[in-house]
Formats: structure tokens, sequence, C-alpha cells
């Protein structure tokens, strides 16, 4: 039989679950989870008690019922399942069939102000804070939505509580708009609000409006232009680099060498969204040129889903 027949020929499969609250819990209210995972795969779900039938292609219903299983003992272990889980594990289940959604979504890298726990949804995004948590020096490269600046935020929030900075930096090159920030009306905050808006609504989030206020004002949290980091050594701080796709080589070099003992550095950037002028070479590209391979520097690449 050819592999591609093979995948598509019609099984079914059955799987129990001994444990009732857990399987009430995976199936959904009214069968909800079950609904989606029908919707997403073709397969068709019938229910008798504690009991699924899973019918359709053969990939479909593997994939299914893998998905199952490792959602049950997550709920078994006091993991609530939502329905982005849902899509969150059939996306790495189909990308990669032997993953383990345990390690993946029992990673809670923060719980913000709200009880809502930030943990990777996808492979990409758990390698990523794992070389967070490992290495000095982290580019995140790859297109908007992937979650590579809000995760960064959220482990320098998590570094910050757990008191292994004292400090959080965050920047931005501010050439978005083709001007230069003296040219701009209104006073400093006025004119760096519209650039940084993306970290200071991620901080909001995560720590509460008044809480991130207050951390900004005590100079704990601080946001601000890229330009504003020269002349400095960043030490005992967590420091993200927002947009660095939009730095020079210059300001690239400038914003690694100032980043001190006992620092840590996110870079993140998308190279196909370069707003430099003329035909000036972008920093990050040229980071990744020279840079990889590096002891203590990671490069993490994501791909729009």
């Amino acid at each position: 039989m050819k592999p591609s027949a093979a995948l598509n020929r019609q099984v079914s499969r059955k799987l129990e679950f001994s444990d009732n609250s857990a399987g009430q819990v995976l199936f959904g209210d009214l069968n909800r989870n079950l609904h989606t995972v029908e919707q997403a795969t073709g397969v068709v779900i019938n229910v008798r008690g504690n009991a699924l039938q899973i019918t359709g292609r053969s990939h479909a219903v593997e994939l299914a019922g893998a998905l199952f299983e490792q959602l049950y003992d997550l709920i078994r272990q006091g993991h609530p399942v939502f329905t982005q889980d849902i899509a969150f594990g059939l996306k790495i289940l189909e990308s990669s069939p032997g993953a383990r959604l345990r390690e993946i979504f029992l990673d809670k890298v923060y719980i913000t102000s709200r009880n809502r726990v930030i943990s990777p949804k996808s492979i990409n995004q758990k390698g990523y804070i794992d070389a967070m948590r490992h290495n000095d020096i982290v580019f995140g490269i790859g297109p908007a939505g992937t979650g590579k600046t809000y995760l960064a935020v959220a482990m320098a929030v998590s570094a910050l509580a757990g008191e292994q900075v004292r400090s959080i930096i965050l920047t931005r090159p501010a050439v978005e708009a083709g001007e230069k920030l003296g040219f701009l009306p209104g006073d400093m905050a006025q004119k760096v609000n519209p650039y940084l808006r993306p970290l200071t609504d991620a901080l909001n989030e995560m720590l509460g409006q008044d809480r991130s206020q207050d951390l900004i004002e005590r100079g704990i949290i601080e946001i601000a232009p890229l330009a504003f980091m020269r002349g400095r050594t960043l030490n005992n701080a967590f420091v993200i680099l927002d947009e660095a796709q939009n730095t020079t080589r210059e300001q690239m070099k400038m914003f690694l060498t100032r980043i001190g003992f006992d620092s840590r550095a996110v870079v993140t950037g998308d190279v196909t969204q370069i707003d430099l002028p003329g035909s000036r070479q972008s920093g990050l590209i040229e980071a990744r040129r020279i840079l990889r391979g590096v002891k203590g520097i990671h490069f993490s690449f994501f791909a729009k889903t």
C-alpha cells in the first residue's frame, strides 16, 4: 500500500477514560472540545459514557487520539483545557507527532495579575523560552504574531519577580515614522509613547496598569528609545530590544556592548519588515551573520502559522 493510501484509509479507534471528572473536562461543555477536533481534523467522534469512538482517515484518527490521550493526562495533573489548547495541541502534534504537550503546556513562564498563565503554545516558543533561560543573549527572529516580543516581556517580568535581575529595560529604535524625535510635537513621554506602546501594553496586561506604572515611576522598569542607551552600561538587568530589524549596524553594536554584568538581553525583529532609509544595512541581519554559533548567544527563528 502506498504511504498516501495508508494515511487516507478509513479506520476507527476507541478510547476509554476511567476518570469521570477528567473525561468531562476533556470533552468540554456540550462536547464542545470534541466538536472542535471534528471540525479541525474531519474525523467523526461518537460518545458513549466516558468512551470515544473516533472514525476517519488513518492520519486524522491517530492525530485526534494522540491529542485526547495527552490532554487527558494534563487534566488529571490539574491543568485546565481551553478551546485554544485544542487548536495549539493539534498544530504541535501535526508538525511534531512525537511531541509531549505536557512539557510545553505545563511550562509556566508567568502568572498575570488576573491569574492568567503565560506558557508556550508551540515547540518553537518552548525552545525560545528555554533559550532565554540558558543564554546571555537571545535573538528572536520572525514575523509579527509569533509571540517573540510578548514572551520576552513575560520572561523579563518573571526574572524581576524572582529577583534574578534588579531592573527591566525595554527599548526600540524610533524610525517607524520617518521623523526624528526632536522634531515631533509634545514632551518626551508623548513623543516616545507611540513607538513603545506594544511593550507598555504587554506590561500592563501582565502586571496590571497600576503596578506597571509604579515600577516605571520608580525606575525599576525603563522604557526608552534605543538612542537613550548610548554611553550606558546595563548591569543586573533584563534588556529587550524590539523591532531590531530597524537598527543600523552601528546601533546594534552599541546596544550589544551596553550589556553589563549579570544582565540578559533579548533582541527581537522581523527581517522582512526593514524600514531603514536608503540602502542601509540592518544591524539584525549583520548580527545574525556574525554571531551565529557564538557560545552564550542563541538564535530562535519563527515562521507565521
